[in-house]
């Protein structure tokens, strides 16, 4: 029996018989199709535990699932990560209209907020002008500044902290040109953005003055080119711009603000000799004043006399037609 067996197996060549072939490729066939599926079934969970390879919301589930795993309730999971998701869905969206990725700016996405603004005054000229120079004190009454310290070895340069919505900003600047009761210029660096700016002071009547500032400004972080959208800083230097009309209107007492004059980032005239210039100018202006008071009263005697000899020659006329 077993020679038959064996028979049946093989055919008279020797090798395996038809049915034993086919019988191995079905084999073959029914392996293949089950590794495909088993393939096909790794790559779906594979999908589901990266959440990079997952549409919209696949991040979500994600995350949501492994702190299921860990023990956390799956609605309060899913709500977290939703929250999140739509958290970076936004500040995204920010970046891409502020012109950045991942939070950083390039320097070709820069673009200059103008800001032109004038506030009229009613004092003198010369009393705006001065009281604008005490940057000290601009924090007293400005929002948007805190404080302001100057250089003690250098008058071009000044240190700025001002506030930016719920934080503060720190500026270093240089005066490039300073020209007393007439121009302000500067530029200022932070690590937050650079600006550029001027100020005009221009007399309007004996009790009036018209200040005019000019500002260019470079916002670099995410907080200022978010400020941007809403045109915060122009809105902020338009209420600054009130605030020191109020305050200057409303003191009584004269500045003594900074006299000297700067040219090119340099200071030319110091405040001290400044201010000798304007003594010694005034000393000759009233010198010429009583020069001029002097030679009045010599015109009025030498008038007077003149009339007192004509009444003298009139007297001597009448007096020989009477003889």
């Amino acid at each position: 029996m077993t020679p038959q067996r064996e028979g049946a197996h093989t055919d008279d060549s020797g090798g395996p018989s038809p049915l034993e072939r086919l019988r191995s490729e079905l084999l073959e066939y029914v392996g293949a199709v089950g590794r495909h599926a088993i393939g096909k079934a790794t790559d779906k969970l594979t999908g589901i535990a990266d959440p990079g390879k997952l549409g919209d919301g696949g991040g979500a589930l994600a995350e949501t699932a492994a702190r299921a795993v860990k023990g956390e309730s799956p609605v309060k999971a899913l709500a977290t990560e939703k929250a999140k998701e739509a958290k970076d869905k936004v500040t995204g969206k920010a970046k891409e209209a502020l012109g950045a990725e991942d939070g950083q700016s390039k320097p070709g996405d820069l673009k200059a907020i103008n800001i032109i603004e004038h506030v009229d005054i009613g004092r003198p000229l010369r009393v705006v002008y001065d009281h604008f120079t005490q940057f000290e004190e601009f924090g007293g009454f400005m929002n948007g500044v805190s404080n302001v310290t100057r250089d003690p070895e250098d008058e071009t340069k000044t240190t700025w902290k001002v506030r930016v919505w719920p934080s503060s900003r720190s500026y270093d600047a240089t005066v490039s040109e300073q020209v007393p009761d007439q121009r302000i210029v500067w530029s200022s660096e932070g690590s937050k953005g650079t600006t550029s700016g001027a100020v005009s002071f221009h007399r309007l009547d004996d009790e009036l003055t018209r200040v005019t500032v000019v500002v260019e400004y470079y916002p670099s972080g995410f907080v200022e080119k978010t400020g941007n959208i809403w045109r915060a800083q122009g809105r902020r230097l338009r209420l600054d711009l009130k605030h020191f009309q109020r305050y200057v209107t409303l003191q009584s007492e004269e500045a003594e603000g900074w006299r000297g004059e700067i040219r090119d980032g340099e200071v030319v005239l110091s405040h001290e000799d400044a201010l000798e210039e304007e003594r010694e100018e005034d000393e000759q202006y009233d010198d010429e004043d009583g020069e001029e008071e002097d030679e009045e009263e010599e015109d009025e005697e030498e008038g007077e006399d003149e009339e007192e000899e004509e009444d003298e020659e009139d007297g001597r006329r009448r007096g020989g037609r009477r003889k």
